[in-house]
């Protein structure tokens, strides 16, 4: 059995295209659960009336919104189901979705999560996400996004899940913990890609799964105060619960260089306090983070993750060469 579940605020404009696409699935066995958390838009009756006429929805309205990872982590508690997917109420689902991520989840029990292939729902051949990396300056990153799709086209390897189109297996969430509710949101699923590949597990990324996504719906905008902020501190998060204490001495330098050159980045943009504001704030509650547990393979695992950052540095660096020359 698979659950997807999609976590809404305020998007009843999205919700109807998305959940019809999943109606029109070629594969079975699923059940939508959608988390709303706190909607004020008429969200909650629209799911309602819905659910009445298809016994394959399900709604769990919460009272405030708790953010995508608090949302989503209250799906997770509800469902007992195998599989999980997660997507975002801005996507529409190709009709062979589902019964793609499933049958590339099943390759192997060492299988965490498998990515979808994201494009652009403003142009169907441009990649908004083919999985997440992370590089050794700290930055986080959509794989191949502005990028043809056509670049992207092959099953491979990938360091973190993109949650807006993913499917998880919910046995290795039970074992590793759902995602950090300390995030709100922003980052909450490489965190969560991050814990399990210290416990020894693959995330995939899978292009014959694809949906279309509008993009930064719920927060209205590619940079904005909120988001700005929130990244800023999440990232501090990421690094401090994930990285040994050997480990970030190691990368001290390359990680505040990252982090100095995105300041600089963010004033031009015009959003200097927020983010000053958003690192100060990472730093000054690193230590309420919950730890990670030291990795299951130990050293192996450490270099793998490294290696894992400087080819992301060096994946990033290409793609973004590419759409800026």
């Amino acid at each position: 059995m698979i659950t997807i579940i999609i976590p809404n605020y305020n998007g009843m404009k999205f919700l109807p295209d998305c959940i019809e696409s999943l109606k029109k699935q070629t594969a079975g066995g699923f059940e939508i659960l959608i988390v709303d958390n706190g909607s004020r838009d008429g969200s909650v009756e629209w799911i309602k009336k819905t659910s009445a006429s298809d016994s394959r929805i399900k709604l769990l309205a919460l009272p405030e919104n708790r953010g995508f990872a608090g949302g989503v982590n209250a799906g997770l508690r509800a469902t007992d189901s195998e599989f999980v997917i997660l997507l975002n109420n801005d996507t529409v689902a190709e009709p062979d979705f589902v019964g793609q991520l499933e049958k590339g989840i099943r390759r192997s029990d060492d299988i965490f999560a498998v990515s979808a292939q994201m494009l652009k729902a403003s142009d169907h051949t441009l990649i908004d996400s083919a999985g997440d990396g992370i590089t050794w300056l700290g930055w986080a990153y959509q794989r191949g996004i502005d990028e043809k799709a056509q670049l992207y086209d092959k099953e491979k390897d990938v360091f973190s899940a993109c949650a807006g189109a993913a499917i998880y297996r919910k046995d290795i969430l039970d074992e590793i913990g759902y995602f950090d509710e300390m995030h709100f949101a922003y980052l909450e699923d490489i965190d969560l890609s991050w814990r399990a590949r210290l416990a020894g597990y693959k995330i995939r990324y899978l292009p014959q799964a694809r949906v279309y996504h509008l993009g930064s719906a719920t927060s209205g905008s590619k940079y904005n105060a909120f988001k700005v902020r929130l990244s800023a501190r999440n990232n501090i998060y990421l690094h401090y619960k994930n990285q040994p204490a050997v480990q970030l001495i190691i990368n001290f330098i390359p990680l505040w260089a990252g982090v100095l050159v995105k300041g600089v980045f963010f004033k031009k943009k015009g959003y200097k306090q927020e983010y000053w504001d958003g690192v100060n704030e990472g730093l000054r509650n690193r230590k309420n983070c919950r730890r990670a547990p030291k990795a299951k393979k130990g050293l192996v695992t450490y270099l793998s993750i490294e290696g894992k950052m400087l080819s992301g540095l060096a994946e990033y660096t290409i793609s973004f060469l590419k759409r800026h020359i």
